[in-house]
């Protein structure tokens, strides 16, 4: 059951962005065992871009692995939001870091969206057929963008990079919860001007005012995260 629903639509969003980041990655000069070493063990597109442009420019090891640990902070709320969905499964329980590392934004949204509706004990085999569909295809995807750089224009290998974002903000624009929705629109507006402001802090800014707004617009309108 996780396998077909990633198929529906996850899976073919991480195998294109995965190609723009194998692309990216042959480019920067990385090897091909390192480039899907951080597919597997970074596991968060942001996360890789920012350890690909640090290698390129010779950062320290330190700083790239700062770099690609403090993209990947985003991952800690929404595994904590996740958790209560596994509650009473000692299987969950054992192998929760392992669980953790296997989460992306693509893998909570179906988790999420589905497995509220399934049995306890079911909830964890929805889970690893999801994570894994769409983790084969993101090893899939970066083998054939890093076997594919140099064919592919470059407007094509970013389009691909920011496929997969562009997709996020379509899932959390279909919640039904208004807040999400504020959050979307608010963040639309405000992003392209605060990395004007700030190219380095503009995407942190972004994301607390916007919750903030967003939280507190809702509050205001009498709401409590209902349907929009």
């Amino acid at each position: 059951m996780g396998v077909l629903a990633t198929f529906a639509m996850p899976f073919w969003m991480v195998l294109a962005s995965m190609m723009g980041f194998g692309s990216m990655a042959r480019d920067a000069g990385l090897d091909v065992g390192i480039a899907l070493g951080s597919t597997l063990g970074v596991w968060g597109l942001p996360g890789q871009v920012a350890m690909t442009e640090l290698y390129t420019i010779g950062a320290p090891l330190i700083a790239i692995l700062a770099a690609s640990s403090m993209a990947n902070l985003r991952f800690m709320p929404m595994a904590v939001v996740m958790i209560p969905l596994f509650n009473g499964d000692d299987r969950a329980r054992r192998w929760r870091y392992a669980l953790a590392q296997m989460m992306s934004v693509n893998i909570w949204t179906v988790t999420m969206h589905r497995a509220p509706g399934l049995m306890l004990m079911d909830r964890l085999p929805f889970y690893l057929g999801v994570a894994l569909t769409a983790i084969s295809g993101g090893v899939i995807g970066t083998v054939l963008g890093y076997v594919l750089a140099g064919t592919m224009p470059f407007f094509v290998v970013v389009s691909l990079v920011f496929l997969n974002p562009a997709y996020f903000v379509f899932v959390f624009s279909s919640v039904r919860q208004r807040n999400c929705v504020f959050a979307v629109v608010i963040g639309a507006v405000m992003g392209p001007v605060m990395h004007l402001i700030s190219p380095d802090w503009g995407v942190v800014v972004t994301g607390v005012l916007a919750g903030t707004a967003a939280f507190y617009l809702d509050r205001s309108m009498g709401g409590s995260s209902g349907p929009a």
